[in-house]
């Protein structure tokens, strides 16, 4: 059986809808049910969830392309371009406990919590980021909205379970991906005029009030499919689905993440003692978040995990220094440095889409390994700009063919853990991946952030949108992407590993 088959051709399986406990009649149908069990992600059963949880994607992909726009302006301006890498990774390295947490949170009482917890924490860290007089507090702000995000992601990929059936997980996951392509065009844009003629700090405050619409749209239907544990069990057995001992590693990863993430931008011989603390918290709690033999790529699962890490955090870490190269190399504004990204929005969204065809089922590791070689193409394309002779618009053509390759890799990935986890698994699993992602891009962004300080990025000329850019410190950019690039092409060979045995 494929991803994107049905596993039923009548009413709903209990499975997909395992916070309900009630046992079924064998009567004909009802025709709501029949609706569920035939309908799509925008029929009359799912037409409120779907649309409320894609809106919540939207904003956050709004979020995101947004900041990166203006996160260059916003680093200059707080004097803290030496510290540009952690303003990323403090947002992934909170977001690691915050993951683990909804995953527990999930199992036991269902998704509803963590999803508005999350988005609460999220709105707040905006406030506080845009708001910020120094870089630490600016950091401080990204933290918390890291943390929220973590909470919010795997609430999602929680409801996807719980609520749609396996036939309709590959759409949701693909209109997803479609949520990012106004962002990715409107956003930059957008950002960049606000940062040129209000200031960045609006990009910032200007977007916790838009997240009222998403909640009224899709909480009371998150509450009526997938709230409550998984199962028939009592509340006391629910009690127990909460693992302490998974609290605690998680406090150890994003503790251990961030001790890492200080000592490597620090590049001081006593940030060895920071840096020594961190991987001593950090190797064990990922030994004990994620499924066992992730880190040999042992096949099905764990190859999963394992892959979106790599995928995302290669390509991630690269993407957070393309606007600043272009800013500061080649002299472009804020609006068209993050515009030069705005092209990937739609190929990520097409790669998405086109892993959801039920056609191309049978050739998903195919499809995925070939993402991964688009991906790393991109990325050791990107520097090239860094040659005065090289046209510009070639990041956001290399651009865009990685992001149609990130589109095939990180929907396929989902799509692929919710086959293979038990429904009472699923809150763990989604966290284990997500937890892949996050530390994958804290851990990358720290060493490209180390390499890009160690060879002067820190200090490259502070132009406006009106200068005519610097030449000074290239090889700072080419140490940050040409090593990502090869971390891509490891995901090349861990994509012909995630062939697993499904349930």
């Amino acid at each position: 059986m494929t991803a994107l088959e049905p596993r039923d051709t009548g009413v709903a399986d209990p499975s997909d809808q395992p916070g309900r406990s009630r046992p079924r009649e064998a009567s004909a149908p009802a025709p709501a049910a029949a609706d569920e069990a035939t309908g799509t992600v925008l029929g009359r059963a799912y037409r409120s969830l779907s649309v409320g949880i894609v809106s919540v994607v939207l904003l956050i992909a709004f979020e995101a392309t947004a900041v990166g726009t203006a996160m260059p302006v916003a680093a200059r301006e707080l004097h803290g371009l030496s510290l540009y890498a952690f303003a990323f990774s403090g947002f992934f390295t909170t977001s690691l406990f915050g993951m683990v947490l909804a995953g527990q949170w999930s199992d036991r009482r269902g998704p509803l919590g963590a999803l508005t917890a999350g988005i609460g924490a999220f709105a707040a860290g905006l406030l506080l980021a845009g708001t910020a007089a120094t870089m630490w507090v600016f950091i401080a702000g990204r933290a918390v909205q890291g943390f929220g995000g973590g909470l919010v992601i795997v609430a999602l990929y929680i409801v996807v379970g719980r609520a749609y059936p396996e036939r309709l997980r590959p759409a949701i996951m693909a209109a997803f991906a479609a949520a990012w392509v106004v962002p990715s065009i409107v956003g930059p844009l957008a950002s960049g005029a606000v940062t040129e003629h209000l200031g960045w700090r609006w990009v910032f405050i200007g977007i916790p009030v838009l997240v009222v619409f998403p909640l009224a749209m899709a909480l009371p239907q998150i509450r009526r499919r997938a709230s409550g544990p998984v199962g028939e069990g009592t509340d006391e057995e629910a009690e127990q689905s909460f693992d302490p001992r998974r609290i605690r590693l998680a406090l150890g990863i994003s503790f251990g993440a961030g001790l890492l993430q200080y000592a490597a931008q620090d590049l001081r011989w006593i940030s060895l003692i920071p840096g020594a603390a961190g991987a001593a918290l950090l190797v064990p709690a990922v030994r004990g978040l994620l499924p066992r033999g992730t880190y040999r790529a042992a096949r099905g699962l764990p190859s999963v995990v394992l892959l979106r890490g790599v995928a995302a955090g290669s390509f991630i870490a690269a993407e957070s220094f393309v606007p600043l190269m272009l800013v500061t190399q080649r002299g472009l504004s804020p609006t068209l440095a993050g515009f030069s990204l705005a092209a990937g929005g739609g190929t990520w969204a097409l790669g998405s889409w086109v892993q959801s065809r039920p056609r191309v089922a049978p050739f998903r590791e195919r499809l995925m390994t070939f993402g991964m070689v688009l991906v790393a193409a991109a990325i050791a394309t990107a520097p090239s700009v860094l040659i005065h002779s090289v046209p510009v618009w070639t990041v956001a053509a290399a651009w865009g063919f990685g992001c149609f390759g990130m589109g095939l890799v990180i929907s396929s990935t989902s799509v692929l853990l919710l086959r293979l986890s038990a429904p009472e698994e699923a809150g763990t699993n989604s966290a284990a991946l997500q937890i892949s992602d996050a530390l994958s891009n804290v851990l990358l962004l720290a060493v490209g952030g180390a390499a890009f300080a160690a060879l002067g990025g820190g200090t490259v000329a502070r132009t406006t949108a009106a200068a005519t850019g610097s030449t000074a410190h290239p090889a700072a950019f080419a140490a940050v992407f040409l090593p990502m690039a090869g971390v891509a092409l490891v995901g090349v060979w861990v994509a012909t590993r995630v062939r697993g045995e499904t349930r």
